[in-house]
């Protein structure tokens, strides 16, 4: 039988505010455990929260980047269930009135544009961090509670997906949205970003849905695709074999590359939601959305367009170079300096990413700024310098954080375009190699590169291509 997915996100994006969602303590990351904690977080007797306005506002934000509705009126609910890490032994968030719901946003797999529906969009705080410690009789655990209170959005898809490659777009999307908003830093490997995939097999065609698990502990894109992977070929396997899937909770096992089971669910957690007593409802005005609304910045979409439209640029590019914000502005900067889009979006995405991924770094804080690499594709461009000498500077360049133009005098790495000081070496290659130029002769073009190449070689590389291959075809 032939089988497809069915996937749908929920998302948990931790806000980048200075403050938690309903106390005065810092969300900085990596502080000694059980340091950014206080009676509120930590739900002491007595107590009372007091809502973040910023949260409400990046919620908004969030809201209308993902083409929601913003509801005029929402209200804060207590989630209740016991768990180590929840100190107050609920969770304050949001139930039956979110503060946004019924958006979209759109993916492109393989060329193919697609619209992923977004059901809500909720205002919640995080619960603190279990760390597990190995040890006699099984060892034990420890809990640490500053992360609990950090104020979270928790942002649940349609499931729109069939695909894993799919889940693995949507969630990049949802990144470079989130990330061009500047609401959360989205690191992944720091918890600041986290994905729980419910998924179901079904036969093709069929509008029944098929018995779902959901899927944790998946900590980048990567892991989320191959662990749908997975686990939808487990599914599938499971079915063939004539059995039935048991609704779980799975949990990715990143080393083995399997999912195995947490705990089994007969039956949805009755969770006793009831209004939050100690904070207000919230009311959102139409001049609050449209404050918010026209504070919005180019989102990725708008800004590929734009470059399509203003440079000519393939959409490939434009969607490559706009996924990341600081990508999209360092561009920018480039292009104000060097107008030429095509060749800056050439040199972005190849070899100024290599470097920036080699050496784990972002844009922003990279050691040739903008005005640089524009410095370094005029001088390829005079034809002071080679494609070739280009790479290697642009190489020196990120290792010493020096100026194209001081790297290329310092290294000795002008081109040489002086026609009778290359007409020399021209004539010694083609003295050193008459096979390959009776070759040439004979019609064989290929053996021009050779010849091309030796040249080169013999200048490490500073020649000039175009008047090499020149020089060479009138002495052939």
């Amino acid at each position: 039988m032939d089988y497809e997915a069915v996937i749908g996100l929920e998302v948990h994006v931790e806000l980048k505010t200075n403050s938690k969602a309903f106390c005065a303590c810092t969300t900085s990351f990596g502080a000694e455990p059980n340091t950014h904690v206080c009676p509120v977080c930590l739900g002491m007797p007595g107590v009372l929260p007091v809502i973040n306005r910023q949260v409400i506002e990046f919620g908004i934000m969030t809201g209308l980047a993902l083409n929601c509705q913003i509801a005029p009126f929402c209200k804060y609910d207590r989630k209740n269930y016991y768990y180590p890490d929840l100190p107050k032994n609920f969770q304050t968030s949001q139930y039956d009135l979110p503060l946004a719901n019924n958006g979209y946003l759109k993916i492109n797999v393989d060329g193919e544009e697609k619209r992923i529906g977004i059901t809500r969009v909720h205002m919640e705080e995080d619960a603190g961090k279990l760390v597990h410690v190995d040890g006699p009789g099984g060892g034990y655990s420890l809990v640490d509670y500053n992360r609990a209170g950090v104020p979270l959005l928790e942002i649940v898809s349609e499931p729109d997906m069939r695909l894993p490659s799919e889940a693995r777009a949507y969630m990049e999307k949802l990144r470079s949205i989130l990330l061009y908003l500047g609401v959360s830093d989205c690191k992944m490997e720091e918890g600041s970003l986290r994905c729980d995939a419910n998924v179901s097999v079904r036969p093709r065609g069929s509008k029944t849905l098929g018995t779902k698990t959901e899927v944790k502990n998946m900590n980048s894109f990567r892991a989320l695709q191959r662990a749908l992977e997975y686990e939808i070929e487990r599914q599938i396997s499971v079915l063939e074999d004539g059995g039935k899937i048991q609704q779980a909770t799975m949990s990715w096992d990143e080393s083995r590359g399997i999912t195995t089971v947490m705990r089994t669910k007969e039956e949805a957690h009755d969770y006793r939601y009831f209004p939050e007593p100690d904070l207000v409802p919230i009311e959102v005005d139409n001049e609050w959305i449209e404050r918010v609304r026209k504070s919005l910045p180019e989102l990725p979409d708008e800004r590929s367009q734009r470059l399509i439209n203003t440079y000519g640029l393939p959409q490939y590019d434009a969607q490559v170079i706009t996924s990341s914000r600081d990508l999209a502005e360092y561009f920018d900067q480039v292009v104000a300096k060097f107008p030429d889009a095509k060749v800056v979006s050439n040199w972005i995405m190849g070899d100024f990413s290599r470097l920036l991924n080699a050496n784990n770094l972002e844009p922003q804080n990279s050691p040739v700024p903008p005005e640089q690499l524009a410095d370094l594709l005029q001088l390829q461009k005079e034809g002071t310098i080679s494609g070739k000498i280009a790479k290697q500077v642009l190489e020196e360049m990120f290792k010493t954080g020096k100026k194209a133009r001081q790297v290329v005098e310092e290294k000795g790495l002008v081109q040489i375009s002086d026609a009778d000081a290359l007409g020399k070496i021209v004539n010694e290659v083609i003295s050193a190699n008459p096979k390959v130029v009776e070759d040439y002769r004979n019609g064989k073009d290929k053996a021009l590169g050779f010849l091309v190449g030796q040249v080169m070689k013999a200048t490490k590389g500073k020649a000039n291509p175009g008047l090499v291959n020149k020089l060479l075809k009138e002495q052939l």
